[in-house]
């Protein structure tokens, strides 16, 4: 066993044993502190339906969000946004949060929402998915000052939460190709690229990957 396996399982059991995981000695400290602050975050987080009224916060999360992984994946500043960006996203999340078919959550964390969620059926513009099996993840953000403390899992656990009750057997959703953090995310989770590709920003594209539902 490697001085990081006692680490990795206190990570792998804080949420069902927090406070007897706290108890265990950890040898690599850099890991240990980032179970500590991910235990205090998860403590003081809880997951809400969004209203119209969230919006503003909620666009700010998918704002600071796409500008830090664009620019991690080198796309150029000026490609990363335009004029009107922000009105489009505040339009975009709207209509998802006023639909009938689609759901959006929010990550409240010590009164700031810290993360967003949007899923529903497959968009009308993939044909080939079956909308009596498939569901799809549209969209999934959490603030880069809070990457790293377990938020995102908790929100792709809704996704899970979904499908199961909507009884659809496959989740789909896509990533940039460049969003190496996205993808280690997606396979942590059990998704898998299926081997389609969408034309991306400079020369980069989207990959699409689907989870299994029935063993998520």
């Amino acid at each position: 066993m490697s001085d990081a396996e006692p680490s990795l399982f206190v990570a792998k059991r804080q949420l069902r044993r927090p406070m007897q995981a706290t108890r265990l000695a950890c040898k690599n400290t850099e890991l240990c502190i980032a179970v500590s602050v991910s235990y205090m975050v998860m403590a003081n987080l809880s997951i809400r339906p969004a209203e119209l009224s969230d919006l503003g916060k909620i666009v700010d999360v998918h704002t600071q969000a796409r500008t830090a992984y664009y620019r991690a994946g080198g796309l150029p500043e000026a490609n990363i946004d335009t004029a009107d960006g922000a009105a489009h996203r505040q339009r975009g999340w709207a209509r998802s949060i006023e639909s009938g078919d689609k759901r959006v959550l929010y990550a409240l964390h010590a009164g700031e929402v810290a993360g967003v969620v949007a899923m529903g059926p497959p968009l009308s513009s993939n044909t080939e998915a079956d909308t009596a099996t498939v569901g799809e993840l549209y969209q999934i953000h959490v603030l880069p000052t809070h990457w790293g403390q377990g938020i995102g899992s908790r929100l792709h656990a809704t996704l899970v939460q979904y499908l199961d009750e909507a009884a659809l057997l496959i989740g789909q959703v896509e990533a940039w190709d460049r969003n190496h953090r996205a993808q280690a995310f997606y396979l942590r989770h059990g998704w898998r690229p299926t081997g389609h590709r969408r034309q991306g920003p400079d020369h980069s594209s989207y990959i699409r990957m689907h989870l299994n539902a029935v063993t998520a």
